[in-house]
């Protein structure tokens, strides 16, 4: 996706997941319905703004849930954002843990994934009519924005949140929960928490330029524990959505206009060029 060198005001695209998606964290709220080149997003754009800081909240399963997450058009949800002005994104997303001290109501702020989805459109250059020309061979060593991820670090600290300062995510195509044998696995792979939403969303931000970050929310111990009573469940999980819900609304209200304070000129230009040195174009094209 073709970025802009010249500095912009910060924008903030929020992508509210399960449990937050919940349009009362702005104030002066309006929806805009848009298309894109990769289809429709999963609902409106709720633009509006977090203590006069311009933001745009979308549901990524749509408000009430209606979304399954292979069927989340994850390439228009971050085009349509992009295309808003949002430079950068803060999400957020339930997950089961795999760590015994990642207690369900804690907040992980993660630095690291695994993908082990089988069925997304991962990349905005796929060659199609449409689509940016080239192949995007874009470095993923460090896939979060570690500067937001300190803003938000700093304001769990604050608000006296129980959380987790780094976190790799495994995210799985479901919509089935893990294996037990799966779930024990990804502990033996080094994987703290586990969702079915952060792949692609975080590659394509990523290629989209953005500064890119995510709270992730414990509801569960998906499976691994041999006492069935621990087991992740679509009950079990709601129980825990709302506490959950409501902080993160509060971390992301107070680390919002931290964000907006900052010089981000340099890390946005950083970005547009790491995203234009991976792009390998057809000879008739030549280099950007």
């Amino acid at each position: 996706m073709e970025t802009n060198s010249a500095p912009r005001k910060v924008k903030i695209g929020i992508i509210g997941g399960s449990g937050l998606d919940n349009p009362d964290i702005l104030d002066n709220r309006r929806e805009k319905h848009v298309d894109t080149p990769y289809g429709k997003p999963s609902d409106a754009l709720i633009l509006g703004d977090v203590a006069g800081v311009e933001c745009v909240l979308l549901a990524r399963h749509g408000r009430g849930h209606t979304v399954m997450p292979t069927n989340i058009n994850f390439r228009a949800n971050v085009h349509a954002l992009k295309a808003e002005g949002c430079t950068h994104l803060v999400v957020t997303t339930a997950c089961g843990s795999l760590r015994e001290d990642i207690h369900p109501g804690d907040m992980v702020i993660l630095d690291q994934f695994i993908d082990r989805t089988t069925k997304r459109a991962a990349t905005f250059y796929d060659g199609n009519p449409g689509s940016p020309v080239g192949v995007c061979h874009l470095p993923m060593d460090t896939p979060f924005c570690p500067h937001i991820r300190k803003i938000l670090i700093n304001v769990c600290k604050e608000l006296e949140i129980r959380h987790h300062e780094s976190g790799t995510m495994v995210t799985i195509e479901g919509p089935r929960f893990s294996s037990r044998a799966e779930s024990k696995m990804f502990r033996m792979w080094g994987g703290d928490v586990i969702n079915m939403t952060t792949v692609p969303e975080v590659a394509l931000a990523k290629e989209a330029g953005m500064c890119y970050a995510a709270v992730a929310m414990a509801t569960d111990y998906d499976c691994w524990k041999e006492d069935p009573g621990h087991h992740v469940s679509v009950d079990a999980v709601l129980k825990v959505f709302k506490g959950n819900a409501d902080k993160g609304i509060r971390i992301f209200k107070a680390a919002i206009p931290q964000i907006a304070q900052r010089d981000w000129t340099a890390v946005l230009e950083e970005n547009r060029v790491t995203v234009s040195s991976s792009i390998l174009l057809p000879p008739s094209e030549g280099k950007l």
